[in-house]
């Protein structure tokens, strides 16, 4: 066991990762990295944001698919390359096979946004071919594979190759490059691995005493799960909001390097994630994916810690899916307490709704969703209302309402179950 974990250790090497740069380029942007002052005041900290969601495909994701593609022989090419991707990791494989001539067949889940698949098709031309199928990245990655396997093409991972994931270390080269002054905590988006192993690869031998934190979103823990079981293990289901960090299992190379690169790994609800999507739109101008908002998220999970500290958070990407807004919306309400969904049995009288709406909603409580659950039969059946409240605390105050006016209710946020088949 020792000499496959040393071995592990050595896997990524700091010549290649330097190489990967040199090869990238004229190919890639040398992002920018910025200090971003409302975070910095917000947190009491100097917080440094590493723009990926200002690179050529707005996202890091081309690094690691070009320096990949770009060492294969012209043998290990001649039959094309194949990939499975949620939509970054393609729209670089096809980025590259534009730019080097090569035949590119890309496997994406059939939930992904129309607007990566339309930038996939932008980036890859006449030079590849989409095919959509399966509802998660893993069903993609096995349609992928036996492609792989009939074709004899090329597989390129997203993130279980150490090309892949020297080619994101470059991150984290250009990171130190522009940072001359000491890093306290590097946080960095975790989803099979890939940015997390070669970044962490790099700090750890250039600038060891930083402290490394991975986040995950917390519908999709697959590297936590693992590090947690000392091993690498399968999520039974996710949640597949934060569709570029959602997988259900993690590399089996990237799990045993970011168990010696990453000093902890977090998780983030994906309602904050939302929030802070939103934030960034209306107070920096930032437009991020909710990937590419992971990092930025764990701040307020760690402010205290991090505070008088220099913190570089890394922004993935910015492939955001404005037809997203609605959901993004909803899903950051839900999250801060401010929207409320409720199951409601109307006293079987005339002017009961009235009195509800009269007598129960406060003057800044707005209904935003209103139905009966039964289309026969309305002025018997329940309705299911949202209510939108200006701040948090008004939810007391709505239910003592309700309450003294004995209506009956049944409160739909907390019931997945119910939430989720009503709503």
């Amino acid at each position: 066991m020792w000499l496959k974990k040393r071995r592990l250790s050595t896997l990524i090497e700091l010549k290649n990762i330097q190489a990967a740069a040199k090869k990238l380029k004229g190919v890639v942007e040398k992002t920018p990295l910025l200090k971003n002052l409302n975070l910095s005041e917000r947190y009491e900290a100097d917080i440094l944001l590493k723009r990926e969601d200002l690179q050529v495909v707005r996202s890091y994701k081309i690094r690691g698919a070009y320096n990949k593609i770009a060492s294969l022989e012209k043998s290990e090419i001649a039959n094309g390359v194949v990939c499975a991707s949620a939509g970054n990791h393609a729209q670089g494989v096809a980025y590259a096979c534009r730019l080097l001539n090569i035949k590119g067949v890309i496997f994406m889940p059939t939930p992904t946004p129309k607007q990566k698949v339309k930038q996939v098709k932008n980036f890859g031309k006449e030079h590849i071919e989409i095919i959509l199928i399966g509802d998660t990245f893993d069903q993609a990655a096995k349609e992928a594979a036996a492609y792989s396997k009939k074709n004899n093409a090329s597989i390129i991972h997203p993130f279980d190759d150490l090309k892949v994931m020297e080619g994101q270390g470059t991150v984290g080269l250009e990171i130190l490059e522009d940072c001359q002054k000491t890093i306290d905590y590097l946080i960095v988006p975790i989803g099979g691995g890939g940015l997390a192993s070669g970044v962490g690869t790099y700090f750890k031998q250039i600038s060891p005493f930083t402290t490394i934190i991975g986040v995950e979103p917390q519908g999709a823990p697959s590297m936590k799960a693992s590090l947690d079981a000392n091993e690498v293990v399968t999520l039974p289901s996710i949640d597949k909001f934060v569709d570029g960090a959602a997988v259900q299992r993690v590399g089996d190379k990237t799990f045993e390097i970011c168990k010696q690169k990453i000093d902890r790994v977090i998780t983030v609800p994906e309602g904050e994630v939302c929030t802070n999507i939103l934030q960034l739109y209306n107070e920096d101008a930032i437009v991020v994916e909710p990937a590419g908002a992971l990092a930025i998220t764990a701040l307020n999970k760690l402010k205290e810690e991090i505070k008088g500290k220099r913190v570089v958070c890394i922004v993935s990407g910015g492939n955001n899916d404005i037809i997203r807004t609605a959901e993004i919306k909803e899903r950051s309400m839900l999250y801060e307490g401010l929207k409320h969904y409720f199951l409601i049995n109307f006293p079987q009288r005339a002017g009961a709704l009235r009195e509800f709406l009269a007598e129960v909603l406060s003057p800044t409580d707005d209904i935003a969703h209103f139905e009966y659950s039964k289309k026969n039969s309305r002025e018997r059946a329940p309705a299911i209302i949202g209510i939108e409240l200006s701040k948090p605390s008004d939810f007391v105050s709505l239910i003592e309402r309700m309450e003294n006016k004995n209506i009956k209710y049944e409160h739909l946020n907390n019931k997945p179950e119910l939430f989720h088949y009503l709503i």
